[in-house]
């Protein structure tokens, strides 16, 4: 399974920079935990060394129709070819000493679902409550009665917010911008 095998629509609606994370960089993650897909719980104040953590809205399950709409919301589209592309670069990031987490607000169940499904090596958190958004203050949208969160990636090292990737246009993209960014001098 690829990222080909899950190509983006053409003429998707480009995200605009709306300032909403601006706020971010040299912030400390909070003092929170939230669960992975392996049944441990996360915390992420206690995060040490180089962590990437993809925050997106939500993966569509085979089968299940996404909500009415998706495709002409600005930066919704593309959760699994962006999770797949994170996958791919897997090595690439554990060469460069980064780890990495995926997050939205689906279930555990949702994302456990998606990590055995895409075959990801590394872990998806939940957090079901936004509660990463309150205490950072992450942008989010609502669609079909739900609040998700908007895309970003945050670089994050020893708990600190070190660099923030937004809006994360095209998704797919996404992890050939973070290893250009961790390859270059800082």
């Amino acid at each position: 399974m690829s990222i080909s095998d899950f190509p983006l629509p053409a003429n998707l609606p480009v995200p605009q920079d709306d300032g909403a994370a601006d706020h971010l960089p040299g912030r400390a993650l909070p003092e929170l935990s939230l669960p992975a897909t392996d049944g441990t719980t996360v915390r992420l104040a206690a995060l040490r060394g180089r962590w990437v953590i993809y925050v997106y809205p939500m993966t569509g399950r085979p089968g299940v129709a996404l909500p009415e709409g998706w495709d002409g919301i600005p930066g919704a589209r593309g959760c699994t070819p962006q999770s797949c592309s994170f996958r791919d670069h897997f090595a690439e990031l554990a060469a460069l000493e980064t780890r990495v987490y995926g997050l939205s607000a689906q279930t555990g169940a949702d994302q456990r679902e998606a990590r055995e499904r895409l075959h990801l090596p590394f872990q998806l958190l939940s957090d079901e409550t936004l509660q990463l958004k309150r205490h950072l203050q992450l942008p989010t949208f609502t669609v079909a009665g739900m609040e998700l969160y908007k895309r970003l990636t945050l670089i994050v090292r020893d708990g600190q917010i070190a660099k923030v990737f937004y809006p994360v246009f095209p998704p797919d993209r996404n992890a050939d911008e973070v290893l250009a960014w961790l390859r270059r001098p800082h």
